[in-house]
């Protein structure tokens, strides 16, 4: 169900924001290769309509960005704020495609680390208006 502004236009909402973290000189060259696998997994593991995408890139300078020795300067974080209700098999389903699809445009899963931070509806805010106190269009228990 899509809500409807004052002024009666469509308006959609993105209830999945996900930070890009890594080194610039390697997340420049693959931001948009990274972007459409990370938006692949969240459709098929959120069931997300796949007309929504937030994606935020936070390319580091070698001296604002320290990991573990064990990791390669491909080492990648990704965090995925989302309002809760997603099951947790639906959750680890992500994980494991993100792990699995990344490898893909080169980042090995040893070089990937991912949090999700859930939060209830009533801490998010978009539209003048409490996200509890808004109907999306799209399912948020699978």
């Amino acid at each position: 169900m899509e809500v409807l502004s004052g002024k009666h236009q469509k308006q959609k909402n993105n209830m999945v924001q996900i930070k890009i973290y890594g080194l610039r000189e390697h997340l420049e060259p693959i931001k948009l290769k990274l972007s459409d696998v990370i938006h692949s997994c969240v459709i098929d593991a959120l069931q997300y309509p796949s007309d929504k995408r937030a994606h935020r890139f936070f390319p580091l300078e070698r001296d604002d960005f320290f990991y573990p020795s064990e990791r390669t300067e491909r080492y990648t974080i990704l965090e995925l704020s989302m309002i809760e209700g997603r099951s947790v098999e639906a959750k680890k389903q992500l994980i494991r495609l993100l792990f699995e699809r990344v490898q893909l445009i080169g980042i090995s899963a040893q070089d990937l680390e991912i949090t999700i931070f859930e939060t209830p509806k009533h801490n998010w805010g978009f539209r003048g208006l409490p996200g509890d106190e808004h109907q999306l269009n799209y399912k948020i228990e699978v």
